[in-house]
């Protein structure tokens, strides 16, 4: 598929995707002989762990190094089990990390939803406007 139903797919900007492709952190699978990038549902994939991880705030290189991971646990058919056992362990510590952030936003969000709840009902309670 090309770059604009990936974009609509992954609700990803254009821009996103190419700067995404720069970082090294997707690249398109083809080019059509016009040079339009074309995607995989594997490319897609890739862009969707990185669109979950950036509200997460993990950086471009954390994200490389998970999807490289990913990809040796994917691919990797000759990795020795300690190889193999070091790539879960270091997903293992990507999900650990993504709990905790999770954990924090909730925090935020029930904060933010406590004191907007405050204000309307200070709104309330004042009446309405111009009166």
């Amino acid at each position: 598929m090309q770059i604009g139903e990936v974009a609509t797919r992954t609700e990803l900007s254009l821009r996103t995707i190419r700067h995404y492709e720069e970082s090294g952190l997707v690249v398109p699978s083809a080019r059509s002989r016009g040079g339009f990038r074309l995607y995989t549902e594997a490319d897609v994939d890739r862009l969707m762990v990185i669109r979950r991880m950036k509200p997460l705030g993990f950086t471009l290189e954390e994200m490389r190094e998970l999807l490289e991971a990913i990809d040796h646990l994917d691919h990797g058919g000759e990795a020795t089990p300690e190889e193999r056992d070091a790539l879960l362990e270091r997903v293992r510590a990507y999900e650990r990390a993504a709990s905790e952030q999770v954990l924090k936003l909730r925090t935020q969000l029930s904060r933010a939803e406590e004191f907007a709840g405050t204000l309307r009902a200070r709104l309330e309670r004042t009446g309405p406007s111009g009166g």
